[in-house]
C-alpha cells in the first residue's frame, strides 16, 4: 500500500500509464485501499491501481491567484 494522507487533503500521484509512460494526477485525494487510489483533479475524478503508482506524497495547497494590475 502507499503511504498517503487521509482523504481531503491535496497529493500528486505519480502512476505509469498502460504504454509504460509515467504520469501525474495531482489534486484532493478521495479514497484510497489496498487496490484502488482516487484522486480528483483538474482532469476529474481519476482511480488508479496501486500496483500501476511509482510515487505518492502529500503536497501543499495551490497559491493564491495573483491580483492583475490595472495600469491608469
Amino acid at each position: 500500500m502507499v503511504d498517503l494522507p487521509a482523504p481531503g487533503h491535496r497529493v500528486v500521484v505519480r502512476y505509469l500509464l498502460p504504454s509504460g509512460q509515467a504520469t501525474d494526477a495531482l489534486g484532493i485525494l478521495l479514497s484510497a485501499d489496498a487496490a484502488t487510489v482516487v484522486v480528483h483533479g483538474v482532469r476529474g475524478v481519476e482511480r488508479i491501481a496501486v500496483g500501476d503508482i511509482i510515487a505518492a506524497k502529500e503536497v501543499p495547497p495551490p497559491p493564491e491567484p495573483r491580483v492583475r494590475r490595472t495600469t491608469s
